[in-house]
């Protein structure tokens, strides 16, 4: 028999972490009952404070990141660390919603300020091109708080019959599967140097913005579309457009971050950080090709839900008035407490819901001119698009092929691959 060979030198095996063992971000082995322990940004932090000393920017991101690092819940085999961006909607929102309810200029106060504190945080965390799930975080626990104070105080004053609540949860249930569906793949595109690592030198020349003038040669090359400058300014060093004669023949670019070459409404999305088929936007998830059905479908059942579950309150706590008539004048609903809760909430679901139907209204004027709200973005930058009815309507007139039409495109949408002919790709 042949000797065996022996290897090299075994490493030694990591021991096993209990549930409350993690690696934190400095390789080393540490416990979650430590969370608390050898901070010294942290206490440098409280001197300065205690002292009345400003404390540097970068002293606070530090103790953010370590924060963030310690953050965690016992699991098998290692603590899972937890994004503090979930959090807040979990401590805030049952706070601001039950102090708003004690009168009811606390609760205009409150209830004001909210939407100013969520766009705030909105640009905020988008200027940063930070990745968040605060708002995700805040959709779903909305869903289930609201939900929970109907059950808990609307449902036992036996105006709500069982069909009525079926018909609710229901709602509920078929919310969440919609976003579910919304959060998966987008439409994302692959980098196709994983299954062909070398880029022929016909691609890369026609790439260059020397290719341009090569193009000319070619059948409609000639001519410029409407979208022929719509690549943002932190994209315009890495990537050049190659033009087309119509709109049929996709005009294709290349994107520098991702190093592919992406058709025609292709994105790169900022805080994905991968291009997008026919992105349209980015919010609690990346909105594209493949899933902008299951948005709208999520969008138009939670509106559906939502008006329901505001009238069945509204004539649960305020009787014999109309819906839009409690909504504004309820007397003696702040008289208890427990009606006062259920008013408070309701007034935020209408908040949501307004501002959820002004997105619905924008996403379906969008289909119905076949724009998308990123193309739409880039054309009010570059003023290539033709304003409507005060701006609400942006067409570009660049696939715009008539309302059935539109809509029978958006309706097929992620149903099959788009293959383009050779000449398309310059």
């Amino acid at each position: 028999m042949k000797p065996v060979k022996k290897n090299k030198a075994e490493e030694p095996e990591l021991e096993p972490l209990c549930c409350c063992e993690y690696i934190d971000r400095n390789g080393e082995k540490n416990h979650v009952a430590a969370c608390l322990c050898d901070c010294q940004d942290l206490d440098e932090g409280c001197d300065r404070w205690m002292t009345c000393k400003s404390m540097q920017p970068e002293t606070c991101e530090r103790i953010m990141d370590t924060i963030s690092d310690r953050l965690r819940i016992p699991w098998l085999r290692g603590a899972k660390k937890v994004n503090i961006s979930i959090v807040p909607p979990l401590i805030l929102l049952p706070v601001f919603l039950r102090v708003a309810s004690w009168h009811f200029l606390l609760g205009g106060l409150v209830l004001s300020s909210l939407p100013g504190l969520l766009l705030w945080y909105y640009y905020l965390t988008h200027r940063r091109k930070g990745h968040t799930l605060f708002f995700l975080s805040l959709g779903l626990f909305s869903l289930g708080y609201m939900y929970y104070v109907f059950l808990q105080e609307v449902v036992p004053r036996g105006r709500v019959g069982p069909t009525q609540l079926a018909l609710l949860t229901c709602g509920l249930f078929l919310i969440l599967l919609a976003l579910y569906r919304a959060k998966k793949n987008p439409g994302y595109l692959r980098n196709p140097a994983s299954k062909d690592k070398s880029v022929s030198s016909s691609q890369v020349e026609c790439l260059s913005r020397d290719g341009l003038e090569k193009t000319r040669g070619l059948p409609g090359a000639g001519s410029s579309g409407s979208l022929s400058n719509r690549t943002p300014k932190d994209d315009l060093k890495g990537s050049c457009r190659v033009l087309a004669g119509s709109p049929a023949k996709a005009k294709e670019d290349w994107c520098a971050k991702c190093q592919l070459v992406r058709p025609a409404r292709a994105w790169h999305c900022r805080l994905c950080g991968v291009c997008v088929r026919r992105m349209d936007h980015h919010c609690v998830c990346c909105v594209g090709e493949s899933n902008h059905q299951a948005f709208i479908l999520a969008l138009s059942i939670f509106l559906l839900t939502s008006v329901y579950g505001i009238t069945l309150t509204l004539d649960t706590i305020c009787r014999d008035r109309s819906v839009f008539t409690a909504l504004f004048y309820c007397p003696g609903v702040y008289a208890d407490y427990s009606s006062a809760l259920s008013f408070t909430c309701v007034w935020y679901s209408v908040i949501i819901t307004a501002g959820m139907a002004y997105i619905f209204l924008i996403q379906l004027i969008n289909i119905s001119y076949n724009v998308t709200e990123r193309e739409v973005q880039q054309a009010l930058r570059q003023k290539t698009g033709r304003r409507l009815l005060c701006g609400l309507i942006v067409d570009t007139g660049q696939y715009n092929r008539g309302f059935l039409r539109n809509w029978h495109q958006f309706s097929t949408l992620g149903t099959a691959p788009c293959h383009h002919p050779a000449e398309d790709i310059v």
